[in-house]
């Protein structure tokens, strides 16, 4: 297999960096094609990790400078994982995180991090969305990715069907309760609309819209940060 900088497209996506690549191996080796080093990194407390687990793994693990610099959108990466694109079902009954439209790549990636940080693990995608292998968004999650279910769905009603038992709670800048007053029930899905436009009205209708109450100095928080707050208010209890 010739390598190319990431497309889409492609069958196949990268993990660059150390930190994200142990986390490919640690959770994903089975679909791990093959691993890249660069010489610089020889010593590297991580990247004798990654040896360890590529020769426990039988997995292809070479060291070639010139490759990794050209396929690498950045400079003093010292390891990519090559791994093959999956996808995981999310599981029903359990809380999820449901992202409308997200179009920033490090917002996407922020948001898994953050999930898997309180413990939320599913993620629906409702399109158009980034492309949740972007080596952006594997940068960014610092390899949350590998422990997280991603699906995408064509519309939210499409999610809606999928797993009917989820209790929707909207995060709306004119929600109808703020974020103290409202009680979760689980299972719960929090859902978050597009970094430019926020939820369409309609959401209204989706189960209990909340509001994050903040000074009117600003319109709005950033989706990352509003995804953070919204998630330590819902798993706190």
């Amino acid at each position: 297999m010739r390598l190319k900088k990431y497309d889409r497209d492609a069958p196949y996506a990268y993990s660059f960096g150390v930190f994200p690549t142990l986390e490919l191996l640690k959770f994903q080796s089975k679909f791990t094609e093959q691993v890249i080093l660069h010489s610089a990194g020889e010593t590297n407390a991580g990247v004798d990790k990654i040896k360890a687990l590529c020769k426990t793994a039988r997995i292809p693990c070479v060291i070639d400078d010139k490759l990794l610099e050209r396929l690498s959108p950045r400079e003093n990466t010292y390891a990519a994982g090559v791994f093959t694109k999956y996808r995981t079902p999310l599981i029903s009954s359990v809380n999820h995180l449901a992202l409308v439209n997200p179009s920033d790549m490090g917002n996407l990636g922020t948001a898994m991090r953050t999930a898997l940080g309180f413990r939320i693990q599913n993620m629906a995608l409702i399109r158009p969305a980034a492309d949740s292998f972007d080596p952006r968004v594997v940068r960014a999650s610092m390899g949350a990715l590998f422990q997280m279910n991603v699906c995408y769905y064509d519309t939210f009603d499409d999610y809606r069907a999928a797993y009917p038992e989820q209790h929707h709670y909207p995060f709306m800048t004119d929600g109808q309760v703020t974020l103290d007053d409202v009680r979760f029930q689980s299972p719960f899905t929090l859902v978050f609309g597009s970094e430019s436009a926020g939820l369409p009205d309609a959401f209204h209708t989706y189960g209990t819209s909340v509001r994050i109450v903040h000074q009117s100095a600003i319109d709005s928080l950033n989706l990352s940060i509003a995804i953070g707050i919204g998630l330590y208010a819902a798993t706190r209890a």
